[in-house]
C-alpha cells in the first residue's frame, strides 16, 4: 500500500497510525527533512529514499510496537533496554 502525505506532520501522523513499525521509507530530497522525519517515525528501521527490503545484516534489524521483539544483526542483540532505529540515505 503506498500513503502520500501533502507535509511533514501529516506524513508522520500518517506513519505512526498503525499497531506495526517494523520497516518505514521516507523519499525526499533534503536530507535534513528525511532525517527529522526518519527520527519521528516509530518503526525499527527508517529508510530515506530506499526501498524496505534494504537490510544490511550487519545492522541491527527488528521492530517496534506489534512488530516483533528485540534485534538481531550487528551487535544490537546486546542491547535489549533499547529502542533502536536504523536510518539509511540514498543520494
Amino acid at each position: 500500500m503506498d500513503i502520500y502525505a501533502t507535509d511533514e506532520e501529516e506524513a508522520i501522523a500518517l506513519a505512526n497510525d498503525t499497531e506495526y513499525g517494523l520497516t518505514s521509507a521516507v523519499f525526499t530530497s533534503n536530507l535534513f527533512s528525511g532525517l527529522r522525519v526518519a527520527n519521528q517515525i516509530e518503526s525499527g528501521a527508517v529508510h530515506i529514499n530506499s526501498m524496505t527490503v534494504h537490510d544490511d545484516p550487519t545492522l541491527p534489524h527488528g521492530g517496534w510496537k506489534n512488530s516483533g521483539f528485540g534485534r538481531f544483526g550487528g551487535t544490537a542483540g546486546y542491547d535489549e533496554w533499547l529502542q533502536t532505529k536504523t536510518i539509511t540515505w540514498v543520494e
